[in-house]
């Protein structure tokens, strides 16, 4: 307070360097209390972003293990049967597989896993128990009990693709694993090796008998 000699006491002016230095501390904390959540909200976003990708790349490699041993057996089978010649499969490598897949799969993909898995099995309870060398199937029931299995292939397959970000589009057909003439797949040139014409088998007869 100020007074002066005609006795009016008048209000004094705040001191000009106290407002500036509160004015220096608050814009000093509120930057560094700024830049400070920054760094917080900013290790939050990378390492969730980190995680994604993580679980991403373990998911591919699980659902690549699983179409691979699928693709694997369901050729050595089909083979062995029509070659009438013994075959040894992994079934083990088969059951890791599905786990190791339904480990880091959402519960959408699981519960296509486990169709998947359960048409397969129809295939196998016709086929596997069948000894391809004294007992085989013929490719009609080969590939009769291979439609369940073929039907599952591809919603599986669909079910992944759309799990793994909106620019894949579904598919009208799978490639490879499941063979056989199935609506769901294409015909492949492994399914039906062509057959040689007379030049090119008399020529195979000829190489078969110089060895």
């Amino acid at each position: 307070m100020i007074q002066h000699r005609s006795g009016f006491v008048h209000p004094s002016l705040p001191d000009c360097r106290v407002v500036d230095t509160v004015a220096v501390i608050i814009t000093t904390f509120g930057g560094a209390l700024s830049a400070t959540l920054g760094v917080l909200v900013g290790g939050v976003v990378t390492r969730r972003v980190q995680e994604r990708h993580w679980l991403r790349d373990k998911q591919l490699r699980a659902y690549e293990e699983l179409f691979s041993q699928y693709a694997r057996f369901m050729m050595a089978l089909r083979r062995a049967h029509l070659d009438r010649a013994p075959v040894d499969i992994d079934w083990g490598a088969w059951s890791v597989s599905l786990t190791s897949a339904s480990l880091v799969a959402p519960l959408r993909v699981a519960r296509a896993i486990d169709a998947f898995g359960c048409a397969v099995g129809v295939f196998l309870d016709a086929v596997s128990t069948r000894d391809p060398v004294v007992n085989p199937v013929d490719e009609e029931i080969l590939t009769e009990a291979s439609r369940p299995a073929a039907a599952a292939h591809l919603a599986l397959l669909n079910v992944i693709r759309q799990s793994m970000g909106r620019s894949l589009e579904e598919l009208p057909f799978y490639l490879g694993g499941t063979l056989g003439g199935h609506s769901e797949g294409t015909e492949s040139a492994r399914d039906h090796p062509p057959s040689l014409t007379m030049p090119d088998r008399e020529a195979s007869e000829r190489s078969n008998r110089a060895e």
